[in-house]
């Protein structure tokens, strides 16, 4: 029951009862009709997880693991990619350089995956975009392992095989260069004896008598003997692994077609045959299919003070013998 309210009137001398006006009455049914409904509006939202049932509850518990372990998986992905780069990094820059295979371009580690929408079956769950963004970084972290653990069967394999490269790259001279007097021309632009004009000398001459026996300077596998117009007698050397070596304007062939040699095997004698202007050997060291400067191939050979007296040698601008 409202407590009843008087006043004062010092007119009549006495307590007058205090009548509430309808406008106050209204103003506060208005507030009170409002805290009833905000108490109960925060009530519904506090002791919301009591009114859920049972799988509701599991349900958002499960929901929230599931965005903590995202999280996790994240993360760990980030560190596990960063792991991978170290190691791609190491790959092409020391192991494939050391045995000498080509580095794996960055845009085939990294290559995305084209054709058509390949998450578009994860559309329409509430947590599509997290799905969807976690599917794609495993993906493309799938991917980098597959290339790097081919890479590194590779490499396994090269290494298994570095003696036998070791044993075909040509490292040793193809003729006895005693004192090396016999050095006559070497890899560059040289003026050809017959021609009279300037052209690229894919090789390296070495002057000797008719008869000088010429050498195999690696392990490989003669891929041909024959003679042809400009380089004579000619034998061509198979190495594997990308080399390949020529000797030409023979006085005579030893080695015959699909014939193997090792290094330092007699393949042949120096003669003039071909376009020569004097017996001597023209040698020439090829690398993927293009000639390479023989002179830093013959570190079996060779102290480096030697190294320099026939790189001195070689690099005079005079002219050829072929």
């Amino acid at each position: 029951m409202a407590k009843v309210k008087y006043y004062y009137d010092p007119e009549t001398l006495s307590y007058r009862k205090i009548e509430p006006k309808k406008s106050e009455t209204v103003k506060k049914s208005i507030l009170w009709i409002l805290g009833a409904m905000l108490i109960a509006f925060f009530g519904f939202i506090g002791f919301s997880q009591f009114l859920m049932s049972p799988k509701e509850r599991t349900q958002k518990r499960e929901l929230e693991n599931l965005k903590l372990h995202y999280e996790l998986l994240s993360k760990r992905m980030e560190e596990s990619s960063e792991v991978l780069t170290a190691l791609q990094e190491r790959d092409n820059n020391i192991y494939r350089t050391y045995f000498e295979a080509n580095p794996i371009p960055e845009e085939q580690r990294k290559a995305g995956f084209g054709g058509v929408n390949r998450y578009k079956h994860l559309d329409g769950f509430n947590n599509s975009e997290m799905i969807k963004d976690v599917t794609k970084k495993i993906d493309v972290l799938s991917k980098q392992m597959v290339v790097q653990s081919k890479s590194l069967d590779e490499i396994v394999n090269l290494a298994r095989e570095k003696h036998k490269m070791l044993a075909a790259i040509p490292a040793i001279l193809p003729v006895k260069n005693q004192d090396l007097t016999r050095t006559a021309s070497g890899y560059g632009m040289r003026m050809h004896p017959i021609l009279k004009v300037w052209k690229m000398h894919n090789g390296m001459d070495f002057t000797a008598p008719t008869g000088t026996p010429i050498f195999a300077s690696g392990n490989g596998k003669v891929v041909k003997a024959h003679r042809s117009s400009t380089f004579g007698k000619v034998i061509y050397i198979d190495h594997g692994y990308g080399y390949t070596t020529i000797y030409a304007h023979m006085s005579k062939m030893v080695a015959r077609k699909g014939q193997k040699v090792k290094r330092g095997d007699l393949i042949g004698y120096v003669g003039n045959t071909g376009r020569s202007a004097a017996p001597h050997l023209h040698y020439e060291v090829h690398k993927n299919g293009r000639p390479v400067n023989p002179i830093y191939y013959y570190y079996g050979d060779l102290t480096p003070e030697e190294f320099i007296a026939m790189q001195k040698a070689s690099q005079q601008k005079g002219q050829s013998y072929d």
